[in-house]
């Protein structure tokens, strides 16, 4: 009889261990899974930082690429509208516009103290 209990207390001892060390692989492998998630999403938000960046970076350069086109197109559309007005001189315009500028020019040295 204690060579059955021996017996049976060895094989329990046995399946408590099995128990054991299964539950610590489990906890390991886990963590482990864990950290290479954690590492996996870290560098797939960098990418999507960085590709947003670029994009905004892009879209930035893009809006003033246009907004420079717009502007020279308005200017085109103004000197032809101006050209098409039979009532004045060309010269005249030219000369008014250039004392326009240069009255605006006097009036930022003035503001800014370079007068």
């Amino acid at each position: 009889m204690p060579f059955i209990c021996l017996w049976l207390l060895l094989i329990g001892a046995g399946v408590a261990g099995t128990v054991w060390y299964t539950e610590q692989q489990r906890e390991q492998v886990s963590a482990q899974l864990q950290l290479q998630t954690a590492s996996q999403i870290a560098a797939m938000q960098q990418d999507y930082r960085a590709r947003l960046d670029k994009l905004e970076s892009d879209y930035a350069a893009q809006m003033a690429q246009l907004s420079s086109k717009v502007e020279a197109l308005n200017e085109l559309l103004t000197f032809t509208q101006d050209n098409a007005s039979d009532k004045t001189d060309n010269s005249n315009k030219l000369y008014t516009q250039i004392s326009e500028l240069k009255k605006q020019l006097d009036q930022l040295k003035k503001r800014t103290g370079r007068a």
